[in-house]
């Protein structure tokens, strides 16, 4: 039997898969980001108008924080789900409820309109967001990953993981462009809501391009010999329960490979809207504009940095982007501190190019560990579990942190700390560049727990 990754997909087949998961990822990431920069620009003065700015602040990114403590709940229901019924079903309901959550939040009343309730109803919407956006991730970077070349997979897989700057680009776009036009009193009224009514708009043209493309051939055959072999074989396992019985290596140093990746993402894009502010004296729309500038190179080198990692491997692009934003911490808060926009691009591009690193070859490696009929549910969790201790506090972490030391020092020390320790879970990981997905396949879809022959070379690292 001949692997259905041998040969690659037919070229306009494979772009249509990469724009429907690039763009579906996109409206997701604008949607998450654009509450993020509005909880670091707006929120503390709208949700929480009786307290502190600062303490406001922290209150604000605490809401924005629960979003990633349903992240994983998100990753368990969507993975689930994903690895029985298949890819593309659970992204169209992941990207309507993550479109629906955000235009609720456009139209909620604040705290001067209905008192406590605002935050609390601000809180549970966050909470549909987070849902969502765990669901996201594994089937849009699977959906690629399953139907690209094999030889080519870093570099196709990288296409969905730059949705992330480019909804960033597309969030901190549209706030930039409404705080230069509008007056702070104008955006703090009703300016803030037009963004999030944008998402309506969005997902509209999202669906209608996802709902187009065909669900990922090597699911599909999977699912052929599950149900082939139903009569004869014991009831199949949860996808989850097949995860930690067969992977839970494979989650621990996807969950440690994200440490880095994520902390420093949200410290470089997210906190960096507060300390510029308020520690040194950077306006308000020129700290977003460095980010929307540098987002746009971001975007630019992530395919690029996913291409290097198919001719040199997933580990040792991923280490060079690990090494490389610890080690440039103390520098990034020192161009800063001058104040200057063009030290503070320099210090949020390099950042952000070493975050790419990391972020490109993810997609790909996190796919390749898990074999087909537990992937959803192995990289999902493997990816979400880990946001909630490194992605969820970071911007509130970082926050404390300067308001209890006054300086930059603990919160470069924290990202270094992350750093290492995406270091140890990537030198401990085995290199997945030459694996087959439809060769990881002793997927234990039995039941039992005992490899299944496909008529295939097994790759028995899988397990």
């Amino acid at each position: 039997m001949s692997s259905p990754s041998a040969a690659p997909p037919a070229p306009n087949n494979l772009k249509r898969i990469v724009a429907a998961s690039l763009i579906g990822t996109t409206i997701e990431w604008y949607d998450f980001f654009l509450y993020g920069s509005a909880a670091a620009l707006v929120f503390n003065e709208l949700f929480f108008p009786d307290s502190d700015p600062l303490v406001g602040t922290l209150l604000s990114f605490l809401t924005y924080a629960v979003g990633f403590a349903a992240r994983p709940i998100g990753a368990l229901v969507f993975g689930h789900y994903g690895d029985r019924l298949g890819r593309k079903k659970l992204l169209v309901l992941s990207l309507l409820m993550m479109g629906g959550a955000t235009f609720a939040i456009g139209l909620m009343p604040t705290h001067a309109t209905i008192g406590s309730m605002a935050p609390i109803l601000l809180t549970v919407l966050r909470l549909m967001q987070g849902f969502a956006l765990g669901g996201e991730w594994g089937g849009a970077v699977l959906l690629v990953s399953e139907h690209g070349d094999a030889r080519r997979r870093g570099f196709w897989a990288s296409w969905p993981q730059t949705g992330a700057p480019a909804g960033q680009l597309l969030a901190t776009g549209v706030l930039a462009l409404l705080t230069a036009v509008l007056s702070e009193s104008a955006f703090g009224s009703w300016g803030w809501r037009v963004p999030f009514l944008l998402s309506g708009v969005l997902v509209i043209v999202g669906l209608w391009i996802r709902l187009s493309v065909d669900e990922s051939p090597v699911f599909k055959e999977a699912l052929k010999r599950a149900e082939a072999r139903k009569a004869d074989a014991p009831a199949e396992r949860m996808p989850l329960v097949a995860v930690l019985k067969h992977h839970w290596r494979d989650v621990l140093v996807a969950m440690g490979a994200r440490m880095a990746e994520n902390i420093s993402y949200y410290v470089i894009t997210a906190f960096i809207l507060v300390y510029a502010t308020t520690s040194a004296g950077v306006s308000r729309q020129t700290a977003l504009n460095a980010v929307l500038i540098a987002s746009a190179l971001h975007f630019a080198v992530i395919p690029a940095w996913g291409a290097l990692s198919d001719r040199w491997g997933r580990r040792p692009v991923y280490l060079i982007g690990a090494v490389g934003v610890g080690l440039w911490m103390f520098p990034f808060f020192a161009l800063i501190d001058t104040g200057g926009f063009g030290a503070l691009l320099l210090a949020v591009t390099v950042g952000l190019v070493m975050h790419g690193a990391m972020y490109a070859p993810q997609a790909a490696f996190f796919s390749e560990m898990f074999a087909t009929r537990m992937r959803y549910s192995g990289a999902s969790i493997g990816a979400q579990f880990a946001s909630v201790a490194a992605g969820a506090p970071a911007p509130l972490i970082a926050t404390a942190l300067l308001s209890d030391y006054g300086t930059s020092t603990p919160i470069a020390l924290y990202v270094i700390a992350a750093s290492l320790l995406t270091v140890v879970a990537i030198l401990a990981a085995k290199e997945t560049r030459h694996r087959d997905l439809a060769d990881v396949s002793p997927e234990t879809e039995d039941g039992t727990g005992t490899p299944v022959t496909t008529g295939r070379t097994e790759d028995a690292r899988a397990l």
